[in-house]
């Protein structure tokens, strides 16, 4: 999941006196409140932007924790995959929300569509730059198991370069996806806390993305320490003729 926004609906912890329970019970109802009018309108509790998709639904039992239950996620939809895919959650809101109304009568805040415009372009080369570092490293895994069985100095400069190759697209990609993702979370928390908006950034494929980043480049070096190993053992040999 690259991040996810919803509806604010988050109880705060109940103190140990009964002025704070009591607080505590009333910002319940609330949030409660706001989330019952939320699904009046068709609007979901939260929506998950992923690479390809995006995921919508609800908590259950609620959105609200209490001393008996935590809730959870009830995934009620996700999108087709899409390749250059972009998460726009302004016009998925506005295609949900019940006849009659627009997202101007929630005062829906314009810079968040600003932020989605700037990044369109981004994460359209995130996705390219995405395919171009997978099938590297494909080719980098059928290399090395050829290598496995033929070494020799070429195959493991040819090894190192395509995992090289698949490195610098990964790390590209992961970059924009970590940037795009920061920029988003960021104007959606700023800028929608008054409608009761809320953001988090996925960290599950922040760190698969950065490991396979780092793996690839892990994969070079060992590829250049192998090249360089054969060129030693290449010099020994002539060296004793």
């Amino acid at each position: 999941m690259l991040g996810e926004f919803a509806i604010n609906a988050s109880s705060s912890s109940g103190g140990s006196s009964w002025l704070s329970s009591l607080e505590g019970s009333i910002e319940g109802d609330i949030n409660g409140l706001v989330s019952d009018i939320a699904k009046s309108l068709n609007i979901h509790d939260f929506y998950s932007a992923h690479l390809l998709d995006y995921c919508e639904g609800y908590y259950t039992p609620s959105p609200i924790s209490n001393a008996t239950s935590q809730p959870s996620k009830n995934v009620t939809f996700c999108s087709n995959h899409t390749a250059l895919f972009t998460f726009d959650p302004t016009a998925i809101l506005q295609s949900e929300l019940k006849a009659g109304y627009n997202l101007s009568q929630l005062k829906w805040p314009s810079e968040i569509e600003d932020a989605i415009v700037a990044i369109e372009t981004a994460s359209k080369v995130m996705f390219v730059l995405y395919c171009i570092g997978v099938g590297f490293a494909g080719l980098a895994l059928i290399g090395a198991l050829i290598g496995v069985f033929s070494g020799g100095r070429l195959n493991a400069a040819l090894n190192m370069m395509l995992d090289l190759m698949a490195f610098v697209a990964l790390g590209v990609a992961s970059a924009i996806v970590t940037a795009t993702t920061v920029k988003i979370v960021d104007a959606v928390n700023h800028y929608g806390s008054d409608i009761g908006l809320a953001a988090t950034k996925g960290s599950t494929f922040m760190g698969m993305t950065w490991a396979a980043t780092t793996l690839m480049l892990v994969a070079a070096f060992s590829w250049l320490i192998e090249c360089c190993v054969k060129r030693k053992q290449a010099s020994r040999r002539g060296e004793k003729y």
